[in-house]
């Protein structure tokens, strides 16, 4: 609550600042908030059919509803495609969650299944990150059944999305060597480059500020020459650092290490653990390269999944792991 409060009361700031628009930033806090509430209160309640609910209806809403958001779409290679992969992945975590909490094996068996068939899906959509990144989710569920101690994986995850958050400045700010900056940008396209590239200049305009929430479409000019312009520069920290300065981007920091540590701490399995990490993870990456985190949608599952795996299960109160 202290990290989400912090969240919206900077967002606040650095809105009064700048004339900014701190109503997308306040919703996603708003949807995180009221998901991780609900998956801690139907974790407790159902450990196993709560997520395997939340599996089913985050691959009904990213099949169902591909474009997840009215206005122009980006689909190569992360636009929006990065809010269904998104989901699809936290729907793979749900049901490798639920696999891991049932005692029973034929289900555990038709939850995994369920897991396959969302890292199915997911190719089928054409959805090829979260296709890919489910896999590993799911992978790593079934390695995660071997895992005695929490701490170094979860460790080992933070690092996983640090990096791949580092890469993306370190692409923005043309520091790495140019065969690795060409590769890169024949898979992500210049014009996310670009975008990436005009966040870094606005977050050195004010470092400690920000040009405000929401103002980034309007001072960029790659998005004002982009053909489809949505106002984002697709990259999590990237626009945290251009809209709200340093603080804001040691604010999504936090938030993520937070949520690693209550997964350490939570009285689940290490199994639901780890599963949940590696889906919570991944969803990072997506963040960190893609438009992931300004869909409501995914705040809400990335919410519920937290908020199911640190549950504490009302009819085994006493399990540790």
């Amino acid at each position: 609550m202290v990290l989400l409060g912090a969240g919206a009361v900077w967002s606040l700031v650095t809105a009064a600042a700048h004339d900014g628009r701190p109503e997308g930033v306040l919703l996603a806090l708003l949807a995180a908030g009221a998901g991780y509430a609900s998956g801690r209160i139907t974790g407790a309640l159902c450990p196993v059919a709560a997520p395997a609910a939340a599996a089913l209806a985050g691959l009904g809403l990213a099949v169902g509803m591909p474009h997840l958001a009215p206005g122009p779409q980006f689909a190569t290679p992360l636009g929006h495609a990065g809010a269904t992969a998104a989901l699809l992945v936290l729907a793979t975590g749900a049901a490798c969650c639920a696999a891991w909490a049932t005692p029973a094996p034929a289900a555990r068996l038709a939850l995994r299944l369920l897991a396959a068939a969302v890292v199915v899906t997911s190719a089928a959509v054409g959805s090829a990150a979260g296709a890919l990144l489910g896999c590993g989710v799911l992978l790593g569920s079934l390695a995660a059944g071997r895992a005695h101690r929490r701490g170094p994986v979860l460790a080992g995850l933070l690092l996983t999305a640090g990096a791949v958050g580092a890469a993306a400045w370190a692409l923005a700010g043309n520091v790495l060597p140019d065969g690795l900056t060409a590769a890169l940008e024949d898979r992500l396209s210049e014009r996310r480059i670009r975008l990436w590239q005009d966040a870094l200049h606005l977050a050195g305009r004010d470092p400690a500020l920000g040009v405000g929430p929401g103002r980034f479409g309007e001072l960029s000019p790659a998005a004002g020459r982009s053909p489809l312009p949505d106002g984002k520069p697709h990259s999590a920290p990237l626009q945290l650092a251009a809209e709200q300065g340093i603080v804001g981007v040691v604010l999504l920091a936090a938030a993520f290490c937070w949520v690693l540590y209550v997964l350490r701490r939570s009285p689940r399995s290490a199994p639901v653990v780890l599963s949940a990490g590696a889906a919570l993870t991944a969803v990072a990456v997506i963040a960190a390269v893609g438009d992931a985190l300004s869909f409501t949608t995914v705040s809400v599952g990335v919410g519920v999944l937290a908020g199911l795996a640190t549950a504490r299960p009302i009819t085994d109160g006493a399990s540790g792991g």
